[in-house]
C-alpha cells in the first residue's frame, strides 16, 4: 500500500475539510490511510487473512439511511477476513457487524462524527474479489455517500477561523 506516500500537507487539508463538513467514505484497507488514522487518533490496526472466505454482514441499525433497501443481512461469497481487535474509537453508530466463516467477527460498518463532518468506514473490499460489483455493496456505498454529504449551513465558515458576530441577537442593555 502507498498510504505513507500521501503528503502530510494533503492529509492536513482533507482533515480540515472533514471537520468543516465534508463527508468521507473509507473503504476496506483505507483504515490504514493517514487521514483515517488522524481522524480516529489511533493506529487502526486489526487482524486479517486472505483465503477468500464467506462474510455475512448483519445490519445493526435497521432505520439508518446507510442500510436503506437492504434486508437483515447480506453475504459476500469470497473476501479477505478482517477481525477484532480493530483499533478504532467506539463508533458513534455501528451499522454492520460482520461474521466470517472462520469464526471471526468485525465491526464492518462504522459511522463517526468529527467536527461538522461525517465519516463512514466500510470493511468489504479486495483487489482479488469482485466485491464492488455486488448490488448490496453498491447500495451501501451509494447510501453512504448520500448520508455523508454536507448539509447547507447558514454562515458556513471553515473551522479554525471562527465567525465574528458583531451584532447581538437581542439588544444588550446595562444588565
Amino acid at each position: 500500500m502507498a498510504h505513507e506516500e500521501v503528503q502530510d500537507e494533503v492529509v492536513a487539508r482533507v482533515h480540515a475539510r472533514v471537520l468543516a463538513s465534508m463527508g468521507l467514505i473509507v473503504l476496506h484497507s483505507g483504515h490504514m490511510s493517514k487521514i483515517m488514522r488522524r481522524l480516529m487518533g489511533t493506529a487502526c490496526d486489526l487482524r486479517w487473512r486472505e483465503i477468500g472466505e464467506k462474510h455475512r454482514l448483519w445490519v445493526t441499525a435497521p432505520g439508518h439511511p446507510i442500510v436503506a433497501g437492504l434486508g437483515d443481512y447480506f453475504e459476500i461469497p469470497h473476501t479477505e477476513m478482517y477481525g477484532e481487535y480493530f483499533d478504532i474509537p467506539q463508533p458513534d453508530e455501528l451499522i454492520f457487524i460482520g461474521r466470517f466463516v472462520g469464526g471471526e467477527v468485525f465491526r464492518s460498518g462504522c459511522c463517526f462524527y468529527r467536527g461538522r463532518g461525517k465519516i463512514f468506514y466500510f470493511q468489504p473490499g479486495h483487489e482479488a474479489f469482485p466485491i464492488y460489483y455486488q448490488p448490496e455493496v453498491q447500495q451501501v456505498i451509494t447510501n453512504a455517500v448520500r448520508w455523508a454529504a454536507p448539509l447547507p449551513v447558514a454562515h458556513f465558515r471553515l473551522l479554525g477561523g471562527g465567525l465574528h458576530v458583531p451584532d447581538p441577537l437581542e439588544p444588550v442593555t446595562g444588565e
